[in-house]
């Protein structure tokens, strides 16, 4: 059913915090912006924008720390950067605080769940399974629920060690909004934000994607939330999540498509929107979670109604969509300096030709809808 994964072991990104992309030894006469946030994105950042931006524009480089979400909206918010990067739409309070900043999307990705079991290569979970293990109610991987998921796979008695973000992240805000839309009981004892009051003596936090990976790496029985880049970075295995088609599916580009398309079709006439409306609704629209909405059976002795093949397509999304997708965001302020550089920047970074390398990194290529409404954004700076 699944089409375009990627087949081939993404590259590790340079142990560095920040790197410089020049073109030539003439850079120095040319403009360098600078951004921070999403570890996420990092690698669409670090391997495709800035590198390609350098060879196409003379030279001039981009720099970028990888420092989470939440560092990326206060260093734009200080005005200590360019553009700040966030997998999360900043809250009234962090837009207040950083006044005058337009919230561009500009990749779609997933947030993923990694697992270090050994002998156990496939792994199927649910939303409140997920929600029961994060919340320290089940402990072990032998437990019936899990059992229930998995027919036919060996899993062992052995403890449950969850692993989260410590840092302010765009993941940590896809992975808790999943957790609230899928259980009650985390949405009322835990809710969602980039920064959330974890479980107490429930399981360890790491610094950034690498820091989690780097803990499920060493700690059997580990399960940590971390983006699909880094799982297959590290070589971990990555959970199948069901989604609301009860099928269960892994953060690849293609069900990520899926997820973003069968939101974003239901949203009237996004890109010919003015730009403001129309970055609003995109930096609001939640893709977690997608909805199903299968046909409805015929009464009996009636044959079913024919789907027009739009109708099919979207019930054909709908069912592959990944449950956590989520777009993430560039974002500037329009009094900027070198506000026209920053405009060239984002529009190179969200052309067809761009978005299409981030395959083979995780990601997949924005939506037309999302890609009008930039363009209008972008255009309005």
């Amino acid at each position: 059913m699944r089409k375009d994964r990627p087949t081939t072991r993404v590259a590790t990104i340079a142990a560095a915090v920040v790197v410089a992309f020049a073109a030539s030894a003439s850079a120095a006469a040319a403009t360098t912006i600078t951004g921070a946030g999403s570890t996420l994105v990092a690698p669409f950042v670090e391997n495709v924008f800035a590198p390609d931006f350098a060879s196409a524009n003379s030279g001039d480089t981009v720099t970028y720390g990888s420092i989470g979400s939440g560092g990326g909206i206060a260093q734009i918010s200080a005005k200590s950067v360019d553009f700040g990067a966030s997998d999360a739409p900043m809250t009234s309070t962090q837009d207040a605080g950083c006044t005058g900043c337009v919230e561009i999307p500009w990749a779609l990705g997933g947030t993923g769940l990694s697992y270090n079991l050994s002998g156990v290569n496939s792994l199927n979970l649910s939303g409140p399974v997920i929600a029961d293990i994060y919340l320290g109610t089940i402990t072990n991987w032998d437990d019936p629920k899990i059992k229930a998921l998995n027919k036919g796979v060996t899993l062992p008695n052995e403890k449950i060690t969850p692993v989260y973000r410590s840092d302010g992240s765009g993941d940590t805000y896809a992975f808790t909004s999943y957790l609230s839309k899928v259980s009650t009981t985390w949405a009322s004892q835990v809710g969602f934000a980039t920064s959330v009051s974890w479980p107490s003596g429930i399981g360890v936090g790491g610094k950034g994607n690498n820091g989690v990976a780097a803990i499920v790496t060493s700690t059997p029985g580990a399960i940590g939330n971390n983006s699909s880049f880094y799982i297959a970075q590290d070589g971990l295995h990555g959970v199948a999540i069901e989604n609301n088609a009860g099928k269960f599916v892994h953060a690849y580009p293609a069900d990520e498509a899926d997820a973003a398309n069968a939101v974003v079709k239901t949203v009237p006439n996004l890109g010919s929107l003015s730009s403001s409306t129309a970055t609003s609704i995109a930096s609001d629209l939640s893709i977690v979670d997608a909805p199903y909405n299968a046909p409805k059976k015929p009464k009996k002795g009636h044959k079913a109604p024919k789907l027009t093949k739009a109708q099919r397509t979207l019930l054909n999304e709908q069912a592959g969509a990944y449950p956590m997708s989520t777009f993430t965001y560039v974002i500037v302020r329009p009094d900027a300096a070198d506000i026209a550089l920053l405009q060239k920047f984002i529009a190179f970074a969200v052309t067809p030709a761009e978005q299409h390398k981030g395959i083979a990194l995780g990601f997949s290529p924005l939506p037309a809808k999302i890609s009008a409404a930039d363009t209008k954004e972008i255009n309005a700076l």
